[in-house]
Order: C-alpha cells, then structure tokens, then sequence
C-alpha cells in the first residue's frame, strides 16, 4: 500500500470512530456531574427518529439533539426518570424506546416468536411421524426382516 492509501485508510477510522463522541455537544452538558449522567442514561435508552437504529446520545440529528435539551430541561425541574421517559413516549409514541414496553398489543409481538418456533416444532414433529409406517402396515414377511433387524 502506499502511504497516501494508509493515511487515507488513518483518516477514515479516526472519522468513524469519533462521530458519536462529538453528538453531545458541551454546550449541553448539565453542570452537576450527576444530573448530567441521568441524563445520559435517559439518552442512551431513547431511540432517534430520523437514525431510528441509533440512541439519541449518539446521533447527530436536530430532533436527537433537541431531545436531548428537553430530557436537560426535564431533568432540572426535577422530574424522575420515568416522568421524563413517559413525557418523550407521550409526544412520539413507544417507537423511540430502545427497549419497548411488554404490555398490551407489544405482549402479543413478544409472544409471537416463542409461540412460532413451538408451533414449527410440533408441526415437524407431527410430519415426522405420519412419515413413519405402522406395523401393522407392513407384510409378514417385512415385520419378520424388522424384527431381524431390530435384534
């Protein structure tokens, strides 16, 4: 390789790498060291709605950061965790939960991936043995080689 390529490569990963540090700006940052960690955590566990597969901690979009000073803001006038969590779920819906609730339509969603794989396997299973011939199925001379076998 030749060093404009190996730079090249250099600059790429140093890029890649250091884009989510640079999504929470300093100017966001809450003075008190353990409101800014609440908040932190709060972000981490709140998907953005325009990256959608990305928490809005890390993402650089105008609504992530937007949610992100609402999260500050709540978090000042003291609401909990939850308050704050149930405020962002209320104005966009359970989609911007990293982790959905388990509850209600969601249980069925939850349940439905358990429930396919049993039903998979019991319609495996019941092919498997209608496959099988019964013995009484079979001639004489068939059930005498089988128990020939069997021995």
């Amino acid at each position: 390789m030749t060093p404009q390529m190996n730079l090249l490569i250099l600059a790429t990963v140093l890029t890649l790498v250091s884009v989510p540090v640079l999504a929470v700006q300093p100017s966001e940052m809450l003075a008190d060291p353990a409101l800014e960690s609440r908040a932190r955590d709060i972000s981490k566990e709140l998907r953005c709605p325009v990256c959608q597969n990305e928490n809005i901690d890390d993402s650089d979009a105008q609504i992530a950061k937007t949610l992100r000073e609402v999260i500050r803001v709540r978090i000042m006038e003291g609401d909990t965790n939850e308050e704050v969590m149930a405020f962002v779920t209320d104005r966009f819906g359970e989609f911007v939960l990293l982790k959905p609730m388990i509850s209600g339509w969601n249980l069925l969603l939850w349940a439905a991936g358990p429930l396919m794989l049993v039903c998979g396997v019991a319609v495996v299973g019941t092919t498997f043995r209608r496959r099988q011939p019964a013995e009484s199925d079979l001639t004489d001379a068939e059930q005498a080689r089988l128990a020939e076998l069997t021995k």
